[in-house]
């Protein structure tokens, strides 16, 4: 049992001192208000129907909709940098199945602080903040959120690099 710890702690010594960095994605999820707001701005550049992408900035917008179909937003990672040296500097890379879309500015910014509001933490990176998630999933159903309980959205994903 000793000579086990023992391995476990030299291994760890030895990874510390290479000087590499193991990085494990965390899985996290968003309900309520900060999952629709996560999927509404994601929404907006993925790659859905316009009808889907419509709806969503409907329900985001508080106008009820009547539908028998949810929506689903999906992206392979969001990673969002704000600089803490020039201000002014703020950009989003967005990845989805078949595309890529870089947003900046306000757009960015929205990303940015959704991101937070959900419960993504910025990390620090050579003078910029960066938030960033992979493999979201948010799934919204019109007609719970029609009942105004509360529910309607859900949304999965990791965060880290």
């Amino acid at each position: 049992m000793e000579k086990s710890y023992m391995r476990t702690l030299t291994f760890l010594a030895l990874l510390l001192a290479s000087g590499q960095q193991t990085v494990f994605a965390a899985p996290a999820t968003a309900t309520g208000p900060a999952a629709l707001a996560l999927a509404a701005v994601v929404a907006q550049h993925a790659p859905l129907a316009r009808f889907d992408q419509r709806r969503m900035a409907r329900l985001f917008d508080g106008k009820i909709i009547l539908s028998h179909a949810g929506i689903v937003v999906a992206a392979n990672s969001v990673v969002c940098r704000v600089s803490n040296v020039n201000i002014a500097e703020r950009s989003c890379d967005l990845t989805f199945r078949a595309s890529k879309r870089t947003v900046q500015g306000r757009e960015a910014n929205e990303i940015y602080a959704t991101m937070a509001t959900a419960g993504v933490a910025a990390e620090g990176a050579a003078g910029s903040s960066v938030e960033s998630i992979s493999n979201l999933a948010c799934t919204i159903d019109p007609n719970e959120i029609k009942q105004k309980a509360g529910g309607g959205a859900k949304c999965a994903f990791e965060t880290g690099p």
